[in-house]
């Protein structure tokens, strides 16, 4: 079986190979930028004639967290529409029968229903400090949608709740919250500090899962005969932006005073995902909240010492 993982030197990416090779039974296939410019129409769609793969898993994108989202909206809109149209069309002219595409659960609307499901997508506004890269996966899961409609294709989606774990981004200002705050508590705790100061009022809520409990989520539905076009992908708990620098910062070992910046934005006030279509297919999250920062903190510690650190 020869699978094809966009964006396999990301965080989710790379999760998704130590998935396939711990499975086995796979041909991995990938390229860098370098080897294929997912930008580039005409060059993804002779690389997927080329190998034909036989599953496309979409897990490229470009990413970051309110801070980019807010500063580079043309660009999020912009890569993320072609990397979804050219890895879909392009799969779909090789002749290939199964794409998985992987979304973000920010797709869902700002005041949508508390746990999110499938079926409120696109009934009201949208969060509109991440619209332009929730509208591009909603495209590429549209896409999906009305290409298996259409063609008879097995094109599926996930859309994932905040993701982390190894191999995440740590740049101070485009990086997810987990990351971000790893990084804060880690260097205020070397330098001494006794204080930290977290964006916004700290109240929103969020979920996070673990990028190797998705990886293996992901290859449980394309193992699925007849998954559902798109399935919520997430632990079904969530815990306060302030809770959760606590968290980080127990982790972490930083003993100093947690305060907020409510100038700051503080995005969707909370985004909980209904995880019960994801359950009765057979599939439950299994690795802790705890058990997961504290194994991201020691990547973390492990890059920095190695210089492979993304900050």
């Amino acid at each position: 079986m020869k699978i094809f993982i966009a964006g396999h030197r990301g965080m989710v990416g790379s999760a998704l190979v130590r998935e396939a090779e711990k499975r086995g039974g796979f041909e991995v296939l990938t390229a860098t930028r370098d080897e294929l410019n997912l930008l580039d129409q005409s060059a993804c769609h002779q690389w997927l004639a080329e190998n034909k793969p036989d599953q496309v898993v979409i897990a490229a994108a470009k990413v970051g967290g309110i801070h980019a989202n807010s500063t580079y909206p043309a660009e999020f809109i912009y890569e993320n529409l072609v990397i979804a149209t050219n890895l879909i069309e392009g799969s779909r002219q090789a002749g290939i029968e199964r794409v998985l595409f992987l979304g973000s659960s920010c797709i869902y609307p700002k005041m949508a229903p508390q746990p999110m499901p499938e079926d409120c997508l696109l009934t009201s506004p949208l969060e509109v400090t991440n619209e332009a890269y929730a509208v591009a996966k909603i495209a590429g899961l549209k896409m999906c949608q009305h290409y298996r409609a259409q063609y008879g294709l097995m094109y599926h989606s996930a859309m994932p709740t905040n993701l982390y774990g190894p191999g995440d981004n740590y740049h101070p200002e485009n990086s997810h919250v987990i990351p971000a705050l790893i990084r804060r508590f880690h260097e205020a705790k070397e330098r001494g500090d006794k204080e930290v100061q977290i964006w916004g009022s700290g109240t929103p809520r969020r979920e996070f899962l673990h990028v190797d409990d998705l990886a293996e989520a992901c290859f449980h539905l394309l193992d699925h005969a007849d998954p559902p076009d798109w399935v919520n992908l997430g632990v079904g708990e969530d815990v306060t932006i302030l809770g959760l620098a606590q968290l980080v910062a127990k982790t972490v070992g930083f003993e100093g005073e947690i305060t907020t910046d409510p100038s700051k934005p503080d995005g969707t006030p909370r985004k909980l995902l209904d995880v019960s279509s994801l359950n009765e297919t057979g599939w439950k999250a299994k690795i802790s909240f705890a058990d997961g920062l504290a194994g991201a903190y020691q990547d973390f510690l492990a890059t920095l010492d190695s210089g492979t650190a993304r900050l």
